[in-house]
C-alpha cells in the first residue's frame, strides 16, 4: 500500500484504538500476575511474534540500529511502567484519560526544540482535547491518587517517545528499531520481576486471553505500525490522535467493566473527538489549497 499522510494518519487511528483496549485488557491480567510480570509477557509475546516473521530483516542489522532500539526501549518501558502501576491503582478509564494528556506534552516539546508555535488549526484542536481531557478527569477536588501520578509520568514519557520516534523516523527505516525496542521492553520487564516480585503467570483462560491480547494487537501492531506511519505525519498529529485513546478505552471499559461516565465525561469525549475531527478537516482544507490551480495560469 502506498503511503500518505491521509493513510498514515488512519492507521494511527487503529493504533489508538488498539491501545485503547489495552487498559482494559491490562486490568483483567493485573488480577493475576505483578506490573512487571505483565510487561515482561505482554512484550516478550510481541518480540517472539515479530522476530519469528521478520526474521531476514535482522540481515540488516547494524549497531546504530541497535542502540536506537535500546533507547525506543528503555522510553517505552519507562512508559508502561507508570501506565501498568496507574492501571494497577485507578480506574482503566480514567488511566486512559490521563495517559492522553501526551497530546498537550508533545506540541510543548516540540515549540521548545523548534521555537516556533504549533499551526493553529493543531492549537485549536489541541485546546479542544485539552478542555476534554479536563471534563473527562475532573473530580469534586483537584487531588491525584498514586494512579492518577503514575499515569501522568506515563504521559510524560510517552510524548518524549513521540518526539524521540519522529527525528529517528525522519532519518532512517524504523521497522527493525521497533521490533527490537520490543525485546528491550520485555528483557527489562523481566529483569525487574526478579528483582521486585515473585514471577508468576497467568492462572485463567480469561486472563492468558488478555496477556494475548496486548502482546499481539496492543503491542506487536501498535508500536510496529506506528513507526512506519509516522514517518508521513508529524509528531504533533499524532499526540493528537491519540486523544481519541480515552474515548476508546471509556467505551470498552462501559462494554465490559460496566464503568460508567457522568455528563461532564460524555461532553469531555465529544470535545476530543471533534478536536481530532477539527484538525482533520482543517489539514484536509490545505491540501486542497496547495493543489489549486493558481488563477494566474487559468
Amino acid at each position: 500500500m502506498k503511503m500518505n499522510s491521509r493513510k498514515a494518519e488512519f492507521l494511527m487511528v487503529t493504533v489508538s484504538l488498539a491501545w485503547g483496549s489495552s487498559y482494559l485488557l491490562m486490568k483483567v491480567g493485573l488480577d493475576g500476575i505483578g506490573p512487571f510480570s505483565l510487561i515482561a509477557l505482554r512484550f516478550g509475546i510481541a518480540f517472539a511474534c515479530m522476530f519469528a516473521i521478520f526474521l531476514p530483516r535482522f540481515r540488516e542489522l547494524t549497531v546504530s540500529v541497535l542502540g536506537k532500539g535500546i533507547l525506543m526501549g528503555i522510553l517505552l518501558f519507562c512508559l508502561f511502567t507508570g501506565l501498568v502501576f496507574g492501571v494497577k491503582h485507578t480506574t482503566a478509564s480514567t488511566a486512559g484519560f490521563l495517559a492522553s494528556t501526551t497530546v498537550i506534552i508533545v506540541p510543548i516539546i516540540e515549540s521548545i526544540l523548534k521555537r516556533r508555535l504549533p499551526q493553529k488549526s493543531v492549537t485549536v484542536s489541541i485546546l479542544l482535547a485539552v478542555i476534554g481531557l479536563y471534563l473527562l478527569t475532573m473530580k469534586d477536588s483537584f487531588s491525584l491518587d498514586i494512579g492518577a501520578i503514575y499515569c501522568l509520568l506515563a504521559a510524560l514519557f510517552y510524548a518524549i517517545y513521540i518526539v524521540t520516534l519522529d527525528r529517528l523516523s525522519k532519518k532512517t527505516d524504523t521497522f527493525l528499531i521497533s521490533i527490537i525496542q520490543l525485546g528491550v521492553v520485555a528483557l527489562l520487564g523481566f529483569i525487574f520481576t526478579l528483582f521486585v516480585e515473585t514471577p508468576a503467570l497467568p492462572q485463567t483462560p480469561m486472563q492468558w486471553g488478555a496477556i494475548l491480547g496486548l502482546g499481539i494487537i496492543c503491542s506487536a501492531y501498535g508500536f510496529v505500525v506506528q513507526p512506519i506511519a509516522q514517518r508521513f505525519t508529524s509528531s504533533e498529529k499524532i499526540g493528537l490522535i491519540f486523544s481519541l485513546e480515552p474515548v476508546f478505552s471509556a467505551i470498552l471499559s462501559f462494554v465490559f467493566l460496566h464503568e460508567i461516565l457522568d455528563i461532564k465525561g460524555y461532553i469531555g469525549a465529544a470535545l476530543i473527538f471533534s478536536g481530532v475531527v477539527f484538525s482533520q478537516i482543517k489539514m484536509e482544507e490545505l491540501r486542497l489549497y496547495a493543489n489549486r490551480p493558481s488563477r494566474l495560469y487559468q
